[in-house]
């Protein structure tokens, strides 16, 4: 359990620590951005596969224990997740990394599901990890998807403080036109819902299901129920 709860703090101080930090425009005033992207995505990666490897060796101490009938409810949360996972890995978005000056286009670049969030990766990424947290109900559990879900919440405003530092005036114009908080600024009047479902289209909500499904389908043949 020690190295597991190393690996959590490490894992965290790494991005909370340095990445959305004023430590991390210092780090590339000096490196360049190329390398410092390069660097923290191995510092990163090293963080994600320790944080795994602990966990599948940690003891297995109870908590409040598998929480079995909640499954039907995880199957819909995660799949929700994956809505938010897929559609937003494929839809252009000035948060991502690479796609900063996509802000230059301000209100015009809120299209499709950043209608509902600006974050939606993350969003999923919360989604599930706090399914999983609930549903196995142990330590180790609590410790790596804890961990995850932490990462994916604090990255939100870990981005937007990043992007209104580097982008004052072109991300004022972006934000005010979408919201972190999934739906948040449709319920606020501030976007619209029918068009982000027409702008998504019917290809990427198939994508999100049908891989949803083959990682149903692989979790049952491995022995391990989606959550």
């Amino acid at each position: 359990m020690a190295s597991l709860i190393a690996a959590s703090v490490f894992f965290l101080l790494i991005h909370f620590g340095v990445s959305g930090t004023r430590m991390r425009d210092g780090l590339i005033a000096r490196m360049g951005e190329r390398p410092y992207r390069a660097a923290f995505g191995i510092a990163s990666l090293a963080g994600t596969i320790w944080l795994v490897i602990a966990y599948r060796h940690a003891p297995n101490i109870v908590l409040w224990g598998q929480l079995i009938s909640l499954r039907p409810l995880a199957y819909v949360v995660v799949l929700i997740a994956f809505l938010f996972v897929v559609i937003g890995v494929t839809t252009v978005n000035p948060t991502r990394v690479g796609m900063e000056a996509k802000l230059a286009d301000g209100a015009a670049v809120v299209r499709g599901i950043t209608r509902i969030t600006r974050h939606p990766f993350l969003w999923g990424v919360a989604l599930w990890a706090l399914m999983h947290l609930i549903i196995n109900g142990d330590l180790a559990s609590l410790f790596l998807f804890g961990s995850l879900l932490l990462l994916a919440l604090g990255g939100t405003a870990s981005i937007d403080a990043k992007r209104r530092r580097s982008f004052p005036s072109q991300w004022e114009s972006f934000a005010r036109a979408t919201s972190s908080v999934p739906f948040a600024a449709v319920f606020s009047g501030r976007n619209q819902l029918g068009p982000a479902l027409s702008e998504i289209g019917g290809l990427k909500l198939l994508l999100a299901v049908v891989i949803y499904v083959v990682a149903f389908v692989i979790h049952g043949r491995l022995g391990h129920p989606l959550t």
